[in-house]
Order: structure tokens, then sequence, then C-alpha cells
């Protein structure tokens, strides 16, 4: 049974058109096996999903001093993800414990200035330097400053 040329011509278009459909049933099952994950699936920084397979991630981290989302610090970078510590630990921080607090307490209130005192003599009337002796003893006033005067407009 010779079915002649245009049956052989058709014969090779409907083997292109089966390798076609072949190639793209293909890739599309082997673009859609890349998206498939195990069970647990890789970690992704979630501690609630660390498991003991995720430890060469996180020990194959590495410290980073510099800023990241606007905050300067340090940060163990981990499966690319970034962990804020105050300061590096070694070998490397534990994924279990959170990173130390820092705690800064205000500052301790400031005691006031010690009290100025300027030296008045009665028998003169007159303040010190402005008198070099005073012959009554020298009356010691809290220190009042004048009015200030007005700024140059």
């Amino acid at each position: 049974m010779n079915g002649g040329p245009g049956f052989t011509q058709k014969r090779a278009r409907l083997a292109a058109l089966a390798l076609t459909i072949l190639a793209a049933a293909s890739a599309c099952s082997s673009a859609l096996a890349v998206e498939r994950r195990p069970e647990h699936g890789p970690w992704r920084g979630d501690i609630h999903r660390f498991h003991e397979h995720d430890w060469g991630v996180w020990r194959g981290g590495h410290w980073f001093h510099g800023p990241h989302n606007g905050r300067m610090g340090w940060w163990w970078m981990a499966g690319g993800t970034f962990y804020f510590y105050p300061a590096p630990v070694y070998p490397y921080p534990s994924p279990w414990e959170p990173p130390p607090v820092a705690l800064v307490s205000p500052p301790a209130d400031t005691p006031p200035p010690p009290t100025q005192y300027w030296y008045f003599c009665q028998a003169s009337n007159a303040y010190y330097p402005y008198v070099a002796t005073c012959p009554g003893g020298w009356q010691q006033v809290p220190a009042a400053p004048g009015p200030t005067p007005d700024a140059p407009r």
C-alpha cells in the first residue's frame, strides 16, 4: 500500500506536530516540577518551620555590619534573610534564641548647677570687683543677672 508523495508529506507533518506537542508538554511538566516543594518546604526564616535539615542553611550564614532597611547594625544573613543583632555571636547565633535586647536607660537627672554668688560691701554700697576691700565684711548675695538686651533687628 503506497500512498504516494502526498501521503508521505502528510505523515511528516503529523510527526512534526506530535513532536511539537510532546516538547510543549515536557516543558510545562518540568516548569511545574520546579514549583513543587517537599512537604516541609525550604526554610525561609520562620523559626516555626526550622528543622534539622535547615542547620546547613543557618550555619552557612555570615555576618554583615552595615545598614539594612534603614537600620544600622550587625546582621546575620542566612538563607537570604537578615537577622538583626547588636553584636556578632560566634561561631554563629542560635536560631531559637532571640538576640539580646540592649536596654538604654534615659540619662539620670542632672543636678542643677551650683548657685552663684556676688559679693556686696554694705559700707561702700558696691559689689566686688568694683571695691577691692570691705571694712565691714562681704555679704554673699545670689547672682541675679540683669535684663538681656534686645536682639538687633
